[in-house]
């Protein structure tokens, strides 16, 4: 997992190094729970561009972790971070493969496949899904992982959606108002996909599944089709 930006302006009481210090700290426990490696790269927050010293630096990141698939954000997103990570992800997979770009890292012989990781936004056009999966299994591992980032979850987030004030003070309260929060934001994501559901895991147990990820394969990676689609989410 990598964090483009260091999180060093996202709070309404702090910032600079105390933030971005304490956002790594966060990123660090979240990544225990989900038993990852989670990088956080030195960039500030709401000032990344898809620059070139950025795209060497996902280049160089890509062909280290040799990966199958690389998922990331849409293009087009409410926050500019966001969207510059799409571009400056997107821009660097082709490149991946070129011998004289970045050449401190030896180039890989196969881009990865690209995913997009879910989102509401419906223009220039709204999300089209090729994979989702049941996340039912781990969704408590997942509300872990997002219950370290005390900063977001609890702090900032609330803050800029004005509603601070319904965040409880205790630790076990906080994590309930948080799955009742998810339920309620998320829920009705997994019915708008019933279909793709059914087709993967049958009418019987897609009518119990309550929590998906989605993914839509973007173009500017390598192509895949059903049967490397099968092989990358085995779920």
């Amino acid at each position: 997992m990598i964090s483009l930006t260091n999180g060093d302006a996202g709070h309404y009481e702090m910032g600079g190094a105390p933030l971005a210090w304490r956002r790594r700290q966060e990123a660090a426990a979240s990544a225990k729970c989900l038993g990852v490696e989670y990088v956080v790269l030195d960039n500030h927050d709401g000032e990344l561009t898809p620059s070139l010293a950025v795209r060497q630096e996902i280049i160089a990141r890509i062909r280290n972790y040799k990966p199958d698939v690389v998922m990331g954000p849409r293009p087009w997103d409410y926050h500019p971070d966001h969207r510059a990570t799409a571009e400056v992800v997107m821009d660097a997979l082709y490149m991946c493969t070129v011998p004289n770009i970045c050449s401190r890292v030896e180039h890989l012989r196969r881009m990865p496949v690209a995913a997009y990781v879910w989102d509401d936004f419906s223009k220039p056009y709204p999300f089209d899904p090729d994979v989702v999966v049941n996340v039912d299994p781990v969704i408590e591992q997942k509300l872990d992982a997002l219950h370290c980032h005390t900063s977001q979850v609890y702090e900032w987030l609330p803050y800029n959606r004005e509603e601070l004030d319904r965040v409880p003070e205790g630790e076990s309260e906080r994590r309930t108002w948080l799955k009742a929060w998810y339920e309620e934001r998320f829920a009705p994501v997994t019915a708008l996909y019933e279909d793709e559901l059914i087709e993967r895991y049958g009418q019987q147990e897609a009518g119990r599944i309550q929590h998906i990820e989605a993914f839509e394969i973007s173009e500017y990676g390598a192509p895949a089709g059903k049967r490397e689609i099968a092989r990358l989410f085995p779920f």
